[in-house]
């Protein structure tokens, strides 16, 4: 059995491979700019709304009232990294649930990109509103020899940031296959519904916690939320 959609090999060129992770991840980016500019192509301000443009504007300002009462700044210059990041993942795992679909959720070197890309974001986003060196003065506070300790446990919080998800993913999957195996009548259903709750929760989980991260390292200086709004 097969575990991670890296195990399954579509081209094979000796220099490199074409695998079902970059398959489907290239898939559901198509679906995701597809259908945002499906949505959008006619927008409306009036009562009278498509359900796409509904069900858009729910999300987004879903998110966005999320990162403003998380975070106590304006969202607009968290909310492409972290909502893109909780889009994608959702998508993912939700299509988890369509036969042969694999989420690249599911794959280890999707979720360590992840994590990597927050690791980048966080001194990143906590540059635009600190100072190189008040910003490095964390890692040796309340003493220098808290240095390697601090470095650790920034590298050890990305780590767990990729396994969490990764597990959570990979483990829905292949219980959800043993099952369909074992009884493949009544218990999968049951448990796909499960696999949909726990990818939501998933994706949910992995972009508070980039979003907590990022507020941490810019939480120096907060800026109250209504400057913004008002200019």
């Amino acid at each position: 059995m097969k575990y991670s959609p890296d195990h399954y090999i579509l081209l094979d060129w000796g220099w490199g491979q074409l695998n079902a992770t970059l398959v489907f991840t290239w898939i559901i980016m198509v679906l995701m700019v597809g259908g945002s500019w499906w949505i959008t192509r006619r927008l409306s301000s009036s009562t009278n709304i498509s359900a796409g443009q509904n069900l858009l504007e729910v999300l987004v300002q879903g998110m966005v009232d999320h990162i403003e009462e998380i975070t106590l700044r304006p969202a607009r210059q968290l909310l492409p990294l972290v909502g893109t990041l909780f889009l994608f993942i959702l998508v993912s795992n939700i299509l988890g649930l369509v036969p042969f679909f694999q989420p690249p959720t599911g794959s280890l070197s999707t979720t360590c990109a992840f994590a990597l890309l927050v690791f980048v974001a966080v001194p990143a986003y906590g540059l635009t509103t600190r100072t190189l060196s008040n910003y490095l003065g964390e890692y040796v506070k309340p003493t220098i020899l808290m240095l390697p300790f601090n470095i650790l446990g920034e590298i050890s919080r990305t780590f767990a940031l990729a396994v969490r998800l990764y597990g959570n993913v990979m483990s829905s999957t292949v219980i959800g296959m043993v099952l369909l195996l074992i009884t493949p009548l009544f218990v999968p259903v049951i448990m796909q519904a499960l696999g949909l709750l726990t990818g939501v929760i998933q994706a949910y989980i992995f972009a508070l916690l980039a979003l907590v991260y990022i507020a941490s390292a810019m939480s120096n200086e907060s800026q109250p939320i209504k400057e913004e709004q008002d200019d």
